[in-house]
């Protein structure tokens, strides 16, 4: 006889509860193999992790692995991030949304299953979580206001790159002034015209107390902000042109300052495309 799965439960589950189709939260995991490992730890998340430790779960409606080959790491600034240290560290980030008003499901079915993975031997130690965070939809900015392909299609529709922007304001209470600057008057501007087709803005939330010891607690909550550019272009073919200064722009609004500006292109399933341009 197969093993119980309690399978009778999932039609009570399915019955309750939100399942529209707006990402109300998001996982943003960048990580670092360690040297020597690079082949091994793509393979691992492509070929497991990536579906048993994230799509295979109950409410992670899309998911998105990003990578920075050696010359997109040397475009990163600040030099002297609080969150890569180097600035250069974590070339792959994986991008996932999850259902609004699902947060608690997913939380408890990703933590059980993540304990799973690690008594099966199905975790790749040799890695550092250089920034890993989940995270609540705060807005979404659009360049071409209703045309286009929304939020919610963002990690499936066919971007050619990512840029990731981490900013921090000066405290809590003014976390709130630096998020509408951004979606009023910094974002709109600066997407006019651009290879930018949007900027998902997310709010980081605390990691639950029994996560994996290999994550750390997630640092800024209440005071950071995470941005994630979704680009039609090349970020290298971009990059001087629309992507430098956002440090400067955001410390000039007197509201906060850039702790990463980082730029990506995705990967392609399947092979170790640009595992060679790690280092």
């Amino acid at each position: 006889m197969s093993e119980n799965t309690r399978s009778e439960l999932y039609a009570q589950l399915a019955s309750v509860g939100p399942y529209g189709t707006h990402p109300g939260h998001a996982l943003i995991t960048m990580v670092e193999p360690h040297p020597g490992h690079e082949y091994a730890y793509n393979r691992w998340y492509e070929d497991d992790h990536y579906y048993a430790g994230a799509m295979a779960m109950p409410w992670m409606s899309a998911g998105r692995r990003w990578v920075a080959t050696r010359d997109l790491q040397l475009l990163r600034y600040p030099e002297k991030s609080a969150l890569a240290q180097p600035v250069t560290a974590g070339c792959y980030l994986s991008t996932y949304w999850i259902t609004d008003g699902r947060y608690d499901d997913h939380m408890r079915w990703t933590v059980a299953i993540n304990k799973r993975l690690n008594r099966d031997g199905r975790v790749y130690r040799e890695r550092t979580h250089v920034f890993t965070a989940f995270h609540d939809h705060e807005a979404t900015v659009y360049r071409d206001g209703a045309s286009g392909p929304r939020d919610l299609h963002a990690l499936d529709h066919p971007y050619a790159g990512l840029v990731l922007q981490v900013v921090e304001a000066d405290g809590p209470e003014q976390r709130a002034g630096l998020l509408e600057w951004l979606c009023s008057r910094h974002l709109p501007k600066r997407l006019a015209g651009s290879p930018a087709a949007m900027v998902t803005v997310l709010s980081p939330t605390p990691l639950p107390g029994d996560r994996m010891s290999y994550v750390k607690q997630v640092e800024g909550i209440g005071t950071r902000l995470t941005l994630l550019w979704f680009l039609q272009a090349d970020p290298r073919e971009c990059w001087k042109a629309y992507f430098t200064g956002l440090d400067t722009a955001v410390t000039e609004s007197g509201l906060g300052r850039a702790e990463l500006v980082a730029p990506f292109i995705p990967t392609v399933p399947g092979t170790d495309r640009y595992v060679d341009q790690l280092r």
